[in-house]
This record gives structure tokens, sequence and C-alpha cells, in this order.
């Protein structure tokens, strides 16, 4: 900035401008408020079903959102305009202080082009002659110095926030010039680090990037410029060298462990990159899965894909990248596994290999592992991942079904579903602790609790979370009928049953429908707002019955019925005409039929997970039952939350059990049901606490319609309409569910191990 821009600048403009903006503010937060309250609140309320549901709601959900974002982009900005204003206006009068005690001291400024000029008055000196000129040279020098700091760096803070996205608005939050300035600067200076040969570094190095990365992970404008400015090619180059011995002798002996802490803050810091549309984070997406079958050089055998999918084990990743870099990591998969043939040979870790994983779970040689985390963050990727094939029937494979029943093979077609959770022949992987790996099959299972319940593994579902649509229900179909089909695939791999049974709690609506006997009425008896899964009485029954084995599975599904049931019954207590309108019959007869029909099928879930509890312990010998009711009583978490645990996603409208957690639980008899479930508020008629002892499967009856005698009664006072004899009908015919469900599992598990099994092969 020159000297007479700053001197005689003029702020009014800028004073406009800020005024504006501030105006505009509150506009934005009415119709922020408007678009939250008014079109979302109405669109969560909105009786829709099917597409129009997932769809609808989804869209709406994006666009009241929207207006959120744009209020937070516009307070940025302004708060950065006026931050800059108000320094331009400190800067221009401390010049002008200084000219002021200049011409005490007998000396003159006078602008020169862009420039100035300091001279003593002819007539008379200044009282330390040229010292005093100089003086006040530099101190004007300074001002416009800094000035010019102000302008350049609110220039370059603007244009990077409003460059952060193509379309829509950036949700990044700057309260003032310096902060945004900051980001660029502490970018800048870490990516000069993160460029160094690996060689080079020194733990100073190491420590400053680790802390700068850990600091500013999550600021957009920090992200993208220090992720564009390193390079994809660099990004790979840095995590690679540091775990190569032979490149680095200096860092690796002091900061060993603190690798895995860095290897999390640059996983957050990549993952914030890839959410910015810059045209510099476009190319560096495209140049990663460019690199990603790529060798890291002429002599290496570790591949990019090896390196980049240890860095987003962490992090909410953008989906568009998630989706091409798992179809470049699957395509490369194909090749090193001959089409699934064997083992992916590159992905096998040799002795020489490098540590890239750092956590201790694996090796990190396996790149699938890493991107199987990742999708755990970012449903939608996950969903469209699992769902798209691995191979066709036209490729050259081995896989091969009789799908017609003439007893003749043909090929199978796979999609990525198939192939991870049936046929992947896993590379071989140990801990830190030298045992065999279950990081990758457990990533596998996460990734897939997230790409079918439509929110990241680990949380739970909220009103905002749209309902399932057609992609998600196909998932959970398949996975169904693949656990069905060959139980040991969980079986044999029990860690995943925490995740299976979280997907089985969040759709107890599906799972209820394909239980019932009668299809014809399932729609409003189990009210469904999204696609529901078809699911078979045969395939639920040895699904539930297989994830029951395991107290984590077990006590997600028994939660999440339990909820699930207390609140549909809420719901039909107070529409008691909204199932069956029968005008043969009174208004309580039509209820009773309903409350009856729903506590019969929920006796039937809690009969074949206890099936399968018990059956647990009998392998055991009881010893795995404290296991059991430890899951229970871990699972007033979710409880203590608020949030319904099977009833958020797949569900009627507001005036439903989706209502319930639109405004929460607090009050309703899910949440009562739920604190006596987990918390062993209540016994049965021996005193026991109810579902503390599973090991025998009858030793779960009684807990079971006493629970569900216990949800009638409260949704009926709830609902203003208590009824004690639906209340004793529900518990009559949760027995009866639960005795079914004895008869299926006889039935439909035969050649599984069963309860009582054991004892007639001794």
């Amino acid at each position: 900035m020159d000297f007479e821009a700053l001197h005689s600048a003029n702020f009014k403009l800028l004073d406009d401008t800020v005024s504006d903006w501030t105006s505009m503010l509150t506009k934005l937060q009415s119709l922020k408020k408007d678009a939250h309250d008014g079109l979302q609140g109405k669109a969560l309320k909105a009786d829709w079903a099917g597409d129009n549901a997932v769809i609808g709601r989804e869209f709406v959900g994006k666009t009241a959102g929207e207006f959120g974002d744009a209020l937070t982009q516009a307070t940025s900005i302004r708060d950065i305009m006026l931050d800059t204003r108000d320094e331009l206006k400190t800067q221009q009068r401390l010049l002008k202080d200084a000219i002021e005690r200049g011409r005490g001291k007998n000396l003159t400024v006078t602008a020169n082009g862009g420039g100035f000029t300091v001279r003593e008055n002819p007539d008379k000196k200044a009282p330390n002659g040229q010292s005093d000129v100089n003086g006040l040279r530099d101190e004007l020098q300074g001002i416009l110095n800094t000035a010019t700091e102000i302008d350049s760096s609110a220039a370059t803070s603007l244009k990077a926030l409003v460059d952060l996205t193509d379309h829509g608005f950036s949700d990044a939050v700057y309260k003032d010039r310096d902060s945004a300035a900051n980001a660029v600067k502490e970018a800048e200076k870490l990516a000069a680090i993160a460029k160094k040969k690996p060689e080079d570094l020194t733990p100073a190095d190491f420590d400053a990037l680790n802390a700068g990365l850990g600091k500013y992970s999550g600021d957009p404008i920090f992200a993208e410029h220090f992720a564009s400015t390193v390079g994809p090619k660099g990004t790979l180059d840095l995590w690679a060298g540091l775990n190569e011995m032979p490149k680095n002798r200096d860092v690796f002996p002091d900061r060993h462990e603190k690798y895995a802490e860095l290897q999390k803050n640059l996983s957050l810091t990549l993952a914030t990159a890839t959410q910015t549309d810059t045209p510099e984070m476009s190319r560096w997406k495209y140049d990663m899965v460019n690199l990603a079958d790529q060798p890291l050089s002429k002599n290496s055998t570790t591949f990019g894909a090896q390196v980049m999918s240890n860095l987003m084990r962490w992090g909410n990743f953008d989906d568009q990248f998630l989706k091409d870099y798992g179809t470049k990591l699957i395509d490369t998969e194909k090749k090193m596994s001959d089409n699934g043939r064997h083992v992916p040979i590159g992905w096998q870790r040799m002795g020489m290999d490098p540590y890239l994983n750092r956590t201790g779970t694996d090796s990190g040689s396996d790149p699938m592992t890493g991107f199987l985390k990742a999708l755990s963050n970012s449903p939608d990727a996950a969903t469209d991942f699992f769902n798209a094939d691995f191979v066709t029937k036209d490729e050259d494979h081995d896989f091969e079904e009789d799908a017609d029943g003439n007893g003749k093979n043909e090929k199978r077609e796979l999609s990525n579903f198939d192939y991870l959770f049936e046929e992947r022949h896993w590379p071989q992987e140990q801990d830190d602790k030298g045992k065999d790996s279950i990081e990758g099959r457990n990533n596998l299972a996460q990734a897939l609790e997230a790409a079918a319940t439509g929110h990241p593994a680990g949380e739970l579902p909220t009103a905002n979370t749209p309902p399932h649509n057609a992609d998600q229900a196909k998932l959970v179909t398949d996975i169904f009928q693949s656990v069905s089909e060959k139980p040991e695939r969980l079986t044999k791999n029990g860690f995943m049953s925490d995740s299976m049974g979280q997907i089985a709690a969040e759709y107890m609506p599906d799972i209820h429908r394909g239980l019932h006997p009668a299809k014809t009425d399932v729609s409003t008896l189990f009210p469904v707002a999204g696609t529901p899964a078809a699911l078979s009485e045969q395939d639920i029954t040895r699904f539930l019955y297989t994830v029951g084995q395991n107290p984590e599975g077990y006590a997600a599904v028994n939660v999440g019925q339990h909820s699930y049931t207390s609140s549909l019954m809420e719901h039909h207590f107070a529409h008691p005409t909204s199932h069956l309108p029968d005008e043969n019959f009174s208004v309580n007869e039509n209820l009773k039929k309903s409350i009856e029909d729903i506590a019969r099928v929920s006796g039937e879930i809690e009969g074949t997970i206890g099936a399968g509890r018990a059956y647990a312990n009998e392998v055991e010998g009881g010893a795995k039952d404290e296991e059991f009711n430890s899951a229970i009583e871990s699972a007033s978490t979710w409880v203590s939350s608020g949030v319904g645990i099977g009833i958020g996603l797949a569900t009627a409208p507001a005036a439903g059990p989706g209502g319930a957690v639109a405004g929460g639980l607090a009050g309703t008899a899910a949440d009562e049901i739920l604190g006596a479930l987990t918390e062993g508020l209540m016994k049965d008629s021996t005193e026991e606490v109810i579902y503390r002892n599973g090991k025998e499967i009858n030793d779960t009856k009684e807990s079971t319609y006493k629970l569900i005698e216990a949800a009638a009664e409260k949704a009926g006072e709830n609902a203003k309409n208590p009824s004690p004899h639906i209340v004793s009908a529900a518990a009559t015919a949760a027995e009866s569910g639960f005795t079914n469900a004895q008869s299926m599992v006889t039935d439909y598990c035969n050649g599984q191990g069963i309860p009582k099994q054991l004892e007639k092969e001794k």
C-alpha cells in the first residue's frame, strides 16, 4: 500500500460495506430460522413414504443446511472485513500521528509517487538532524508495511474463504483477519517442513508438524493450503519416508511413540482438505487416485494406496473422492488377486516392508483396512461402494452358483460386499502383540454399519438422519442372506457382531414386518418411512440367532427391540384406529389385536436372540453370561443419549414412532422401559434382574414378557388410553412369540449349534 493511499484513505465505502454485511446477517439469521423451524420441521413431520421420504427429506435437510452455511460464511466475511477496516484505520491514525510528531521536530513529509520523502525544514533544522529524519522515515515505512500486510492478507483470506466451495457456501468460521491469515501462514510454514527430504527431517521438524496439524486440522483454509502445497506425491513421500528406517535415522528413535498421533493429525487434515472445492484440491484428489496403483518410486515395493489408506483412518473425507479412490483400489486388487482367486499379493507384508500404520492394530500393508475405516465415517460413500460390482458374470473368475436350481453351476456376479464379506482371501496380518489382527474385518463391519444405517459407525441416528433408501435396504437384505447362508461368516469373527447388532436394531420395523405372518397390513402396523428391506423369516431367524451369540450384538438387538416396541405401542395407543379401523369390532378390540401382533413378534425376536445367548453360554460353560450382562449395562450410554435405538430412521411420520425421536425420548414409554432394562430396575418373579440370567433359554422368557407387558402398560398410560385388558393380552402374546421362536430356531438353525444340543451329544 502506498503512502498517499493510506494517508488520504476515505473509509466510508468500507464502512458501508461492513454495514451492509451486518444487515445481511440479520436477514440470513431469519432465513436460517425459517428454514430450520419451518421448511425442515415440516419435512420431518410430513406424511411421506418411499422415495418421497428419502429424497424429499434429504433435499430439504441439505437446503436448510445451506442457509446455515450461508450465515456462517457471511459472518466470517463480515468479521474479516470489519477487522481489516479497523486495523487500517488504526494504521492511518498512526501514520498521521507520526507525521504530526515530525512537524514538531521540524520535519516535513511529502508524497512522492507511490512513496514518500522526509526532509528537514530549510529554515529550521531537526534537533538530532539526520537521525530524526531516518527515525521518522523508518517509522512511516513500518506503518506502511503493516498496512500492506493487512490489506494483502485480507484479500488472500477472503479469496481463500470464498474459494473453499465451487457451489453453495462454506461452513468455515473465522472471527477476524488474523485467524484466516494465520491459517495460510501456518500452512505454508508446515508445508515447507513436509516437503523436506525424509532424511533431512529433524525431531524439531516432527514436533512442529505434529503440533501444527493437531491445532489446525479442522481449519478448511489451512488444510486446503497445506495439502495442495505439499501435493499428493509429497504427502505419500512424507509418511512413507518417516516410516522407512534407512531414510530417517534421526526422527524415528526419538519420536516413534508420537507417530500414531501424527498419523491421526495428518489424516484429519487431509479429510478436511478434501471437503474443499478449490481447483488445486480437485487436482489433488484426481492425482491421488491415480497414484493409488503406482509404486512410490522405481525401486519401491510400496504402492500409493498402501500409504494413503493409512492416512484415511480418521476424519470425514469427501464422498466423491472416496468413491473414485475405492473404484481404483478395487481395480488394483482385482489385478493383484487375479479377480479374487488368491490373496492380493501386493498387499501381503514382507519382512522389510515399512509399518505404515502406527496404531498397533495392523501393519498397514493392506490398504483395504484403512479405506474401510474411512468408509465407516462416510455413510453415502460406503453404501455406494458395497453395492458396486466387483466382478460381473462376463469376467474371467472362479465364482459360481446354481442360481436356478438345475444342478449346474454358472458364473456368479459379485458386489464389493459379496467379495469382501464372503470371498476375499485376506492378507495375513498381526498386531503389535504378535496376535492375528482383526482390524481389517472389524473395519469392514463398521463400514457396513455406516452404509446400512446412513450415519457414521458408532454413532446413533438423529431426527435429521434420512430414512433408509433402496440401496441401503438392498445391502441389508444381502447382509441378512449372507449370514443366514453361512453363519460362520459371523461366528468365526464375533467381533463384527456389535455392528451387525446395531444394523438389526435400526432395521427393527423391517425385521418385524418379515416375522409377521400377515403381509397385507404391515405398512400400518409397522410403518416404514423409507424403503423397507425385504427380509424373510428364515434369514431373520438365522441372522438374529447368530448375532445373539455375541454379547455386544445381543445387547444391541435387545435394546433396539424394546426401544422400537415401546415407541410403536405408544403410537398405536395414541392412534388406536391407525392400523385396524374395522367397523365390525370396537376400537379397543382393534387396538388389542394390533398390540398383540406387535408383542408376539417382539417375543419372537427376544426368543431368537435369547436362544443364541443360551447356546453361547453352553459352549462357554456359563462363563460368558457376565459378558452379556455387562453389554446390557453398557447399552445405557445409548439410552442416555435420548435417541431411540431402531426407531429413528425407518419409522412413521412424526405422529408415529419417529415423533418420539424428534422430540427426544424423555418421558416416553421407551425412556422408562430402556431405563428399567439397562439399569437393572426390574426383576422377575424370582427376584432376578431381568435379562441377567441367560444360561438357559427359558431363563429369558419371563424377562421378555414382563418387559413387553410393562411397555404396553406405560404406552397406554402415556397415550392417556390405559387398558389393563390389552396389557394382559400383550404379555400372553409375547410369551407365545417367545415359544414360537424356539420352534423357528430348531427348524431354521438345524446344523448350527442350538440350545440343549450339546447335552444331547454327550
